[in-house]
């Protein structure tokens, strides 16, 4: 009997062990019930928190896109509905998506911020780098972006097993930021001639786009070269093909940024007889010739290929074919970019002297022209001195605003982008 009772002691007895069965069942089965709630409802709510954020997707990149008014100077007011509205049209489950907020604002890469303001001033582009942009500034702020929340909560995610727990149903949210910064990815027909500019013809020393100097081509080896506009080429010497794109439609082709495009540095004579011709024709010798052109960065030179880091608008104040002659050949009049003048009428610049070097010199004061080591680009009788010069481009960047173009991705040199890119 004692040994029974020992053994009944050590082991327990049979109900009791059917006892501590059924708890560790209901445990087992709470914890399964768990699990399965967990991934039931677990993947319902991932399948509405991503149409929740392709719905924000959809909201930031259409308010972006009109973030600015059409010609680029200022930012548009409509931006924030705009955005509001591309993300309402979204649907989550078959509800209705709610939009917490849209709104303006600047973002920075800097520090992966954004930081709303909805500041309507205009947009000040000239004289500041990429980088300098890219910090916020109160006082001064560059809108370039849109931030939108959406979210589910009005009308719940519906929670399946989740109810066995006490939830009825989840609160969901999602964001996004779209920015739209400088024109990168260029589309065809974005840039109007076979010339590509450099970086550093462009910035002044601190690296700030400069629209106030005039620069020539060719001037040393970091200011512009010929261009076909096509990658995963060497070399633009082709004359036919050159002159093929001389006064057409521009780039047939999508030009991206970040990649080489061919160039050439030398001089290919038909097509800039070609070019000479051309801008006789439209501009009289007496109108600027507004274009616009690729830019690439010059560091090592230029050709047989550069990097393609944005695009610039430019006035073509001068072309010089011939550089003998100059009595005959300076200019005698030219129209000032609109930018220059107080009125809407741009004005004209004029000199009626017989001296040509005279005229010239006046030219170069009123527009600024510049040589790479910052002096004048003033007439000398030494050939290598001179700013004079056989077979030369003076062109001034402009200081008005332009249509933005093609993706983002580039450098600042005065045109925005027209197609934002989702950041956060």
């Amino acid at each position: 009997m004692n040994a029974n009772i020992a053994k009944r002691g050590r082991y327990g007895s049979p109900q009791r062990q059917r006892g501590v069965s059924i708890v560790l069942l209901a445990v087992g089965l709470f914890m399964l019930l768990a699990f399965t709630a967990l991934t039931v409802d677990g993947g319902n709510l991932y399948v509405a928190k991503n149409e929740l954020h392709n719905a924000a997707d959809a909201g930031s990149l259409a308010g972006a896109r009109v973030l600015y008014t059409a010609d680029g100077s200022s930012v548009n007011p409509n931006a924030n509905q705009v955005a509001t509205d591309a993300a309402m049209d979204n649907d989550s489950q078959n509800e209705a998506v709610e939009v917490v907020r849209a709104l303006r604002g600047h973002w920075s890469f800097g520090t992966r911020t954004f930081t709303p303001d909805e500041s309507l001033d205009p947009v000040d582009l000239f004289n500041k780098s990429t980088a300098e942009l890219d910090t916020y500034d109160p006082l001064e702020p560059f809108i370039n972006a849109v931030e939108v929340v959406t979210a589910r909560q009005q009308t719940q995610v519906e929670a399946f097993f989740g109810r066995i727990f006490g939830f009825p149903g989840y609160d969901v949210t999602a964001r996004s930021v779209a920015y739209i910064g400088f024109a990168g990815n260029l589309r065809p027909e974005d840039v109007d001639q076979p010339i590509a500019l450099c970086r550093q013809a462009l910035v002044d020393p601190s690296g700030n786009y400069s629209c106030s100097t005039g620069r020539f081509i060719p001037e040393g080896d970091q200011t512009g070269g010929w261009t076909n506009f096509q990658h995963d080429d060497s070399g633009a010497s082709n004359a036919n093909e050159l002159r093929n794109l001389v006064c057409g439609d521009g780039n047939p082709d999508e030009m991206r940024f970040g990649e080489d495009i061919s160039t050439n540095n030398g001089q290919v004579q038909s097509a800039f007889s070609d070019l000479y011709d051309c801008w006789v024709e439209k501009t009289g010798k007496e109108v600027i010739w507004t274009l616009t052109l690729p830019v690439i960065d010059c560091e090592e030179g230029v050709a047989p290929s550069n990097p393609l880091v944005g695009a610039v608008t430019v006035n073509i104040v001068w072309i010089i074919d011939q550089a003998n002659n100059i009595d005959d050949r300076a200019p005698r009049q030219m129209e000032l970019p609109p930018e220059d003048s107080d009125s809407d009428s741009p004005g004209t610049w004029n000199h009626d002297g017989t001296s040509g070097a005279e005229r010239w010199d006046s030219f170069v004061d009123t527009f600024n022209l510049q040589k790479e080591n910052g002096d004048p680009a003033y007439w000398s009788s030494d050939p290598q001195e001179s700013g004079w010069r056989q077979k030369s481009i003076y062109f001034l960047p402009s200081c008005s605003y332009h249509d933005p173009k093609g993706q983002t991705g580039g450098e600042n040199f005065g045109i925005l982008a027209q197609i934002p890119v989702l950041v956060d």
